[in-house]
């Protein structure tokens, strides 16, 4: 025998019914234990977008959400703007690189509304100048968005 299966010596009928039982709860224990291991990865990778809030709420963490934050850069309050919010329709300020799809998928994630209609305008930088030195601020984008009628944003909630 090797070193690791020492065995006692005795009777072989009381060898026979120490160890037989001893191998069956093993077995069994290791079946749960890879049956708990199978839910525990079930629940890994199946809840691995799921967070709890201090009060028990689940909070979903999705890329998408997370996204839509880097796509709508921050809603614009103007004059001109809060005259077209009694249409329905809000404006904000957009990265770069997003265009109508990906601004309709970031309003429907954030806010929960499908807009009808969204209207991308690229911005330039206004000049400026700062004693001698000149410059140029840099370009960006807006979009129009257009909600159904009777859906609202409520985006003056900080102002």
């Amino acid at each position: 025998m090797s070193i690791f299966n020492k065995k006692t010596i005795k009777d072989d009928k009381e060898e026979k019914q120490t160890v037989a039982p001893v191998k069956d709860v093993k077995k069994d224990e290791v079946k749960k234990e890879k049956k708990d291991d199978k839910k525990s990865m079930k629940e890994l990778y199946s809840d691995s977008n799921v967070k709890k809030d201090s009060t028990g709420k689940e909070i979903k963490n999705d890329k998408k959400f997370d996204q839509a934050y880097r796509i709508l850069v921050k809603p614009l309050i103007t004059e001109k703007a809060a005259s077209m919010n009694a249409e329905g329709k809000y404006v904000f300020e957009i990265g770069v690189d997003a265009n109508k799809i990906s601004v309709a998928k970031a309003i429907e994630a954030v806010y929960g509304i499908k807009p009808v209609s969204v209207n991308v305008i690229n911005m330039k930088g206004k000049k400026v100048r700062t004693g001698r030195y000149h410059g140029k601020r840099k370009d960006w984008r807006k979009a129009i968005i257009a909600l159904p009628k009777g859906k609202s944003i409520q985006v003056y909630e900080g102002v």
